[in-house]
């Protein structure tokens, strides 16, 4: 019996956990996708040459800030811009998005 009921918390432990982090990762996706968007946008003759995922920060409550790094080529410059999207983790609703021209 014991066997059993500690089987049964086991496999819920590995269930809840597992979905927390399929959670983050889809607002991660959403996100991503989101500021692959807007750097299109706001440099629409230029090449997008690189993406990375710079992390996130937790600012407090349930609002957290997501960071992505494109590398930019213009012509022959290339430079950086850092993507941050602040939003929240309870309604998964975008509160703010800074978009910051960084040179190389």
């Amino acid at each position: 019996m014991k066997k059993v009921l500690a089987s049964i918390l086991l496999y819920s432990l590995l269930a809840l956990f597992s979905n927390q982090a399929f959670a983050q990762q889809v607002d991660y996706e959403k996100y991503g996708r989101m500021s692959i968007a807007v750097v299109k946008a706001d440099y629409p003759a230029s090449q997008v040459q690189d993406y990375e995922y710079l992390g996130r920060k937790k600012l407090g409550g349930t609002n957290v800030v997501d960071s992505f790094r494109f590398q930019v080529q213009d012509k022959n410059q290339k430079f950086y811009v850092i993507v941050k999207v602040r939003h929240d983790l309870t309604n998964q609703k975008l509160i703010n998005l800074t978009v910051e021209t960084q040179k190389r």
